[in-house]
């Protein structure tokens, strides 16, 4: 076998890894649990070649997806579930109906329009989700409300944000940014309650709300919070890296400096951040 552009030829080493007797052992005893880690894996190792702006390990990135839709196809189609062909279908037939405005006959919409329009398609799409469940005997109470939709996998700030966004467009929202820092200030308090009672499942609980808060306020400002943390990761691992630069010019490692040494480095790297940002 050789490399290809095509698909098929993509579909067919994957059927190969998978037949029993003379395919790969690993590759055989998967299943979508196993897989699935892998799957979300993938997709950030996406994320992270667009932010580092690297064309080559983009494309092979991307690639790694394209083999995780395939190998989770072959699976289904080997369950008699579904096939590749069919996740085609779904996805253009999905891209055709929610672009009336591009393959049918909804012409010459304002973005608003646009934006209208793809809700309630959206919203007939999951009555008809729901249909095909209930069919199935996959009905879930739990996936008949507003929130339905919203992947559990999903990174947790990710998914605080549009659980939010979600109530908030029915009118469950706080006002104003102040009332969320308010919230903040409440947090904080119960946070400090469930320390003096010496419970770390009741102070971790509490550190939750105050991150759902947080999320809250940074959507009020307009921002994105799993995005303010990636900033936040960032500034974090280059000062960290500050002190290391700098123990090692005098031949000694972190383990080797004290705290208060270390703290002097980290303000030192944040000076010369704020001196560089203000030239």
């Amino acid at each position: 076998m050789k490399a290809s552009r095509d698909i098929d030829q993509l579909l067919a080493i994957m059927a190969a890894l998978r037949t029993p007797g003379s395919g790969c052992p690993w590759d055989l005893d998967q299943n979508f649990a196993t897989i699935a880690p892998y799957t979300i894996e993938e997709a950030y190792e996406v994320a992270d070649a667009i932010e580092r702006g690297d064309m080559d390990d983009l494309q092979e990135e991307l690639g790694d997806v394209l083999l995780q839709v395939v190998f989770h196809a072959r699976m289904a189609e080997e369950a008699g579930e579904f096939a590749f062909e069919d996740v085609v279908e779904a996805i253009t037939g999905k891209l055709i109906r929610r672009h009336p405005h591009v393959f049918g006959s909804a012409r010459d919409l304002s973005p608003d329009e646009v934006k209208t329009l793809w809700d309630r398609i959206k919203a007939e799409e999951k009555i008809e989700r729901r249909r095909r469940r209930e069919e199935r005997g996959l009905a879930d109470e739990g996936r008949a409300g507003l929130l339905d939709g919203i992947a559990r996998t999903l990174p947790a700030l990710t998914r605080a944000d549009k659980l939010q966004r979600k109530a908030a467009g029915v009118g469950f929202d706080w006002l104003e940014a102040r009332e969320v820092v308010a919230k903040l200030r409440e947090e904080l308090d119960e946070i400090d309650a469930a320390l003096g009672m010496a419970d770390p499942s009741a102070v971790v609980e509490e550190v939750g709300d105050l991150i759902f808060a947080a999320v809250n306020l940074a959507r009020h400002a307009g921002g994105d919070a799993e995005v303010a943390l990636a900033l936040t990761n960032a500034k974090f691992e280059r000062r960290f890296a500050y002190i290391e630069r700098q123990l090692a010019s005098t031949g000694r490692t972190t383990k080797e400096a004290s705290l208060d040494e270390m703290e002097d480095l980290w303000q030192e790297a944040k000076r010369d951040e704020k001196s560089a940002s203000s030239d």
